[in-house]
């Protein structure tokens, strides 16, 4: 008789841990953080505007890097897998930036596409110094988009994303000079 009890109990047990089990697989992703719903919102919109602009921007960035051509391709081959490198230690770190503050962030390509400012370029020949101009001008473009989120992370007290933000607006407009330098030396 104990027996037959003590299997009763136990698949009671296993029953409830499943259901606990499931529970916690469909309950939503949270956080806790001391953010307000309202700031956590604000912010991971933000930023995850950014991360889709750098996803776009990494992949142009890439793009011409593997279609470089030209007297100065080695030059700027390099200079682009530099950049293209840049721009993608920025992703994991804006997006897990989302995450510890309570949000929800990209999920796939089609998720990037929708969020993108950053323009593509799918054209089959792009002239080297066409090339280095559009990144220079995305790059700059880039660092004013920074610089709102930075404003947004800001209004709501998010020190830690801003002090992020900084440091990728510093990298973001070394970037920009490079590429500008490089554009004004073809006018020479």
């Amino acid at each position: 008789m104990k027996t037959h009890t003590k299997e009763k109990s136990t698949r009671g047990n296993g029953s409830t841990k499943t259901a606990e089990l499931r529970q916690r697989r469909d309950a939503p992703l949270t956080t806790p953080t001391d953010l307000t719903r309202s700031a956590t919102k604000d912010i991971a919109g933000a930023m995850n505007a950014i991360l889709a602009d750098v996803f776009a921007l990494y992949l142009k960035t890439k793009n011409f890097h593997w279609h470089m051509s030209g007297p100065h391709f080695r030059d700027y081959h390099l200079l682009l897998d530099e950049h293209g490198d840049q721009l993608f230690a920025m992703t994991d770190p804006i997006a897990e930036r989302v995450r510890k503050l309570g949000g929800l962030t990209i999920k796939s390509i089609g998720h990037i596409a929708r969020l993108q400012r950053v323009l593509d370029n799918d054209a089959e020949y792009v002239d080297p110094k066409d090339m280095i101009a559009e990144l220079a001008d995305d790059n700059k473009t880039l660092a004013g988009r920074l610089r709102e989120a930075h404003n947004v992370c800001e209004e709501h007290r998010d020190v830690a994303t801003t002090s992020l933000i900084e440091v990728w607006i510093d990298e973001t407009e070394r970037r920009t000079w490079f590429l500008s330098e490089i554009k004004r030396g073809r006018h020479q």
